[in-house]
């Protein structure tokens, strides 16, 4: 007779080898699925999609493509004859379709060759699909007859796209205009030279670098990081957006020209940032953006019924600096021009600089809250107050600058702006500690005015360790652990100060009805850290408690922006802190997320952390990416060949996991199962629990 004590040990053999095979079957679930295409403008769609037998056209990959898979755009020129749809969705951040460029290279989607209609749209790119990720794409070259045709036209939600280059449209270059849509993040993007003479509105009417209009319900959408210049309307426009959005670090010079500044289109408005024409008083945050050469403001309300959040920007010899035209609107749609708001309506202004002090509907006979700006300093900006007021960007030359301009240069390694001395502020500078804190970090004894912090320098970016120099690019990844962000220290920026929080947003809504009125987005969220400095170190920082409601203190009879903080996001798993940077601010409620993350395709992300939205547990990633090598603008076109190096542990994402992404050298065919270590873990385990069996 066998003893308890074998029968025992019998059992627990049984239910080792049950729970292992349990988990070799997620496991297996999981990453069977997610699969690697490939495109390339020599290949065909006759072909398998494979490394070495890629589709031809990009409506190929977005037709076949789905939640979870991976598709490489392989350098070159893309001439297709109609427009692109991507109708397919991911189903959250850790299971998108991500379609990126392949390392190294630089996929050109021309669309000169496309037929448009006379009689109704013809977008470009049309991305309805939600929870999809565009990385490293450039688009260019869209006509027009009398209808403005835009490069990418979105309807999805929760959607990214990052290091996109559109340019030379006949319309917008990007343009979310949806009633229900919202949650989507443009990262580090340019937008340029588009412009649109023939459209039926007038000479230059619609053609905008960003757009984000007719939003009623949902999440927050964030624009960070990009670049906007010579479109024929504005740099960025919110007209009848009644959803909060968030524009920070981001630069617009030369709108409402054309012809590389040296054309002045008849009916362009040439607005760098137009960030308004609520009718129902909607607050968005606007934030260490730099405005410069615009045709009419630098900084534009736009007719809103209800005021902005305006922190720490910069407007330099634009038409007129800051415009704060306020509006109302009758149940017939009339609407009233110059009106006064106040309490909770009330634009709020901290920290802005404007050189010159051209400001218009700006006192408070308008009910404007405007304190420790330069106007109401008595600062007279000067040129010795700043390193540089000189770049090859300001004015008209009538040739591509692209070559000469330290602001148009090549993005850093992690995809943010170049780091420029331009308008950045001087040793001895008048608007040094001039300013009031608003919850954005600041060094010395009171922060900065304008989009710069001096002596914000911090060192060099965290890398987060080695990277392999081979392997084949992971689709799956490991769940992160957790943890608390950091209350200390912020982003490096060469003396550029890092984001605050944005605004919070609630849940998606459904499509039509009347736009919602009253505040902001439902939803808190906590401080986004802002997007990475130019050059700057991400600070290592004391584990804090989470995130800070966006927009600061109140002002003088209005409400601050944002709402309750958010939930709270992950740190990334991965990566070394930077032991530089600056200290944060002396309040002690204000929380950035610092220490880098690897960042997807190899390169280094330094961007704060997870943005939360909603006041969700999850949101989108600050992910960073690599920077074209391509100077920005329509020349050359990419080489399609070239082998990568490098593979990444993945960028934490908000909802706790953190997706391996590639570098290596792509070799993994399409439909061949995703691997991992956890993978090789679980099968070791299953042989040595088949190994006990055999001993009893």
């Amino acid at each position: 007779m066998k003893s308890a004590a074998s029968t025992s040990k019998r059992v627990r053999q049984h239910s080792l080898l049950i729970w292992l095979f349990a988990g070799l079957g997620l496991f297996v679930a999981k990453n069977v699925f997610a699969t690697e295409y490939y495109v390339s403008p020599t290949g065909s769609d006759s072909n398998p999609g494979t490394q070495a037998s890629p589709w031809g056209t990009v409506q190929k990959a977005a037709s076949t493509a789905a939640a979870g898979d991976t598709v490489w755009l392989r350098g070159g020129t893309y001439s297709p004859s109609a427009g692109i749809t991507f109708s397919k969705s991911g189903t959250s951040d850790t299971n998108r379709i991500k379609y990126w460029a392949y390392p190294g290279e630089v996929p050109k989607i021309d669309f000169s060759n496309m037929s448009v209609s006379s009689s109704g749209y013809s977008m470009g790119i049309t991305v309805s699909g939600s929870w999809l990720h565009f990385k490293g794409i450039e688009e260019c070259c869209l006509k027009e007859t009398t209808y403005a045709n835009n490069g990418f036209d979105v309807s999805g939600s929760n959607d990214i796209f990052e290091l996109l280059n559109m340019h030379n449209n006949m319309g917008n270059g990007i343009f979310m205009g949806t009633k229900s849509g919202g949650g989507n993040l443009i990262l580090n993007c340019d937008s340029h030279d588009n412009y649109d003479p023939t459209t039926s509105q007038g000479d230059g009417q619609n053609a905008d670098g960003f757009g984000v209009h007719y939003q009623a319900s949902g999440a927050t959408t964030i624009i960070r990081g990009c670049r906007a210049w010579w479109n024929s309307d504005d740099g960025y426009d919110l007209i009848n957006q009644e959803i909060s959005v968030t524009v920070e670090n981001s630069w617009a010079f030369g709108c409402g020209y054309s012809n590389y500044g040296a054309g002045k289109p008849a009916d362009g408005n040439g607005n760098g940032f137009k960030m308004g024409s609520s009718k129902n008083g909607v607050r968005h945050l606007v934030q260490n953006n730099v405005a410069w050469g615009n045709k009419a403001s630098g900084f534009y309300a736009n007719h809103s019924a209800g005021g902005n959040t305006w922190y720490n920007n910069t407007s330099f010899q634009n038409g007129t600096q800051y415009n704060m035209l306020a509006s109302t609107w009758d149940s017939a749609g009339n609407r009233t021009d110059g009106v006064t708001l106040s309490g909770a309506k009330a634009h709020i202004l901290r920290n802005n600089i404007g050189y010159p002090n051209k400001n218009s509907y700006m006192d408070a006979t308008y009910g404007v809250d405007t304190q420790f700006n330069t106007w109401d300093l008595n600062i007279t900006p000067a040129a010795k107050d700043f390193l540089s007021i000189t770049d090859t960007s300001v004015g008209g030359t009538g040739q591509a600058i692209e070559t000469t301009s330290l602001a148009l240069g090549p993005r850093q390694a992690d995809g943010s702006l170049p780091n420029v001395d331009f308008l950045k502020l001087a040793a001895g500078s008048a608007m040094i500690d001039k300013g009031t804190d608003v919850k954005l970090p600041f060094v010395g004894a009171a922060p900065d005015l304008g989009a710069y912090e001096y002596g914000a320098t911090g060192g060099t970016p965290a890398t987060g360790g080695t990277p392999a120099t081979g392997g084949t690019p992971a689709t799956g990844g490991t769940p992160a652990t957790g943890g608390t962000p950091a209350t200390g220290g912020t982003t490096g920026a060469g003396g550029r100060s890092g984001s605050g929080g944005t605004t919070g947003a609630g849940g998606r809504g459904g499509a039509g009805g009347t736009p919602a009125a009253g505040a902001p987005g439902s939803g808190g969220s906590s401080a986004v850290g802002g997007s990475p400095g130019t050059g700057g170190t991400p600070a290592g920082g004391t584990p804090g408690t989470g995130g800070t409601p966006a927009g600061g203190a109140p002002g003088s009879g209005g409400t601050p922006a944002g709402g309750s903080p958010g939930t709270g996001g992950t740190p990334a798993v991965g990566g070394t802190p930077a032991t530089g940077g600056r200290t944060a601010s002396s309040s002690t409620s204000s929380a950035v997320n610092t220490g880098g993350t690897v960042g997807i395709g190899g390169s280094v992300v330094a961007t704060g952390g997870s943005v939360l939205v909603g006041g969700t547990t999850g949101g989108l990633p600050a992910s960073g990416g690599v920077a074209s090598t391509v100077p920005v603008g329509t020349g050359g076109t990419p080489a399609t060949g070239g082998t990568p190096t490098g593979t990444t542990s993945g960028t934490t994402n908000s909802t706790g996991t953190a997706p391996a992404s590639s570098g290596g050298c792509s070799c993994r065919l399409a439909g061949a199962e995703s691997t991992s270590y956890s993978g090789f873990a679980l099968l070791a385990l299953a042989m040595f629990a088949l190994r006990l069996r055999r001993k009893r």
